[in-house]
């Protein structure tokens, strides 16, 4: 298991409405001095998206846009390009918005799984179909990932970087719940070793800063991310159920870091900070945790990405985690 990085007290998962990447950057570290992180911008179009975006990091795999979704292909072609293009000027603005930062920095690319899962084959079946299609797909994505961490390392010197890998797929995976192409049956669900397998490979590639695994669909796996080495689980807190609380208790005292998504991804009023963060000492009391152990435990974040939201509330979201976080700290009780 990685030593336990520093996390800052709260942070965004990764997307942002709108489509100027200067426009994102500005807004992602103004608001979280501590812990700024590398916007996506989806509403760019194809290759702005998680999965082609997380595809054009792939090394010696390609993906292009077909009707149905993306598929592997065996040259880099227009969207490979788009791809790039777009991560490079992401990469620019967020440079020039972290100059001099020396605190931890957070980038977010797709998992093993929910990519394997995503992207079709040339028969237009997920990779998820074919073993060999998936490890190749993870060893690809290693390789591309330890590049652009290197990248991102060149471009923030100072700064720790904390990677995120999205899994929103994770479970399906696991339980066999991902339509096949007709749509009418579902793959068959993968070895839970092999799963854990796979993924602590490709969290091995980042062994100076820690790795927070996301998923914002029910039932996230505490447990086997904390087998993969997984320094942080991210989910979406009010899909938490009382299932989970065991999982949670053991991930707090093993020392795996809680991102807790407490405050919606959409436009909606907020309650005040210190509501958004009840259900989180709720939790706390319920498990028995010590109080003090909150802040040094609990990431604040929106529940899952803001590309859905209008830009105005994107930027208060973001400005209520981090006074939700600091209501955490001051009056853990």
């Amino acid at each position: 298991m990685n030593d336990t990085p520093h996390f800052g007290p709260a942070t965004a998962i990764g997307s942002l409405p709108g489509t100027d990447a200067r426009e994102a950057a500005k807004t992602a570290t103004g608001s979280f001095e501590d812990f700024p992180f590398l916007p996506e911008l989806p509403a760019r179009g194809p290759g702005a998206d998680m999965i082609g975006r997380t595809a054009g990091l792939l090394v010696e795999l390609y993906a292009r846009v077909e009707p149905s979704g993306w598929r592997i292909g065996d040259r880099p072609g227009r969207d490979t390009r788009r791809a790039r293009s777009w991560l490079g000027e992401d990469l620019d603005a967020f440079e020039e918005f972290t100059q001099g930062h020396e605190g931890q920095v957070k980038v977010q690319a797709v998992g093993p799984w929910t990519l394997a899962a995503a992207l079709e084959l040339r028969n237009g079946e997920s990779a998820l179909s074919d073993p060999g299609a998936c490890r190749d797909l993870a060893a690809s994505l290693g390789e591309g990932l330890r590049l652009h961490l290197a990248e991102v390392r060149r471009r923030v010197p100072g700064a720790g970087i904390v990677l995120q890998l999205d899994e929103p797929s994770l479970t399906a995976v696991l339980r066999g719940q991902v339509k096949t192409a007709s749509g009418y049956r579902t793959h068959r669900a993968v070895d839970r070793q092999i799963v854990e397998a796979t993924l602590r490979d490709v969290i091995g590639v980042h062994t100076d800063g820690g790795v927070v695994v996301h998923s914002c669909a029910p039932d996230v796996p505490f447990a086997l991310l904390r087998r993969t080495g997984a320094a942080a689980v991210s989910f979406d807190f009010s899909l938490l159920t009382e299932r989970d609380d065991d999982a949670i208790g053991e991930a707090v005292e093993g020392g795996t870091r809680l991102f807790a998504g407490v405050v919606p991804g959409t436009d909606t009023a907020l309650s005040d900070p210190a509501g958004s963060v009840m259900g989180v000492r709720t939790l706390w009391r319920r498990l028995g945790l010590s109080p003090g152990l909150l802040a040094e435990a609990v990431t604040v974040t929106p529940s899952c990405g803001l590309a859905g939201a209008s830009p105005a509330y994107a930027r208060q979201a973001l400005a209520h985690c981090v006074r939700a976080a600091r209501s955490l700290a001051d009056n853990p009780e």
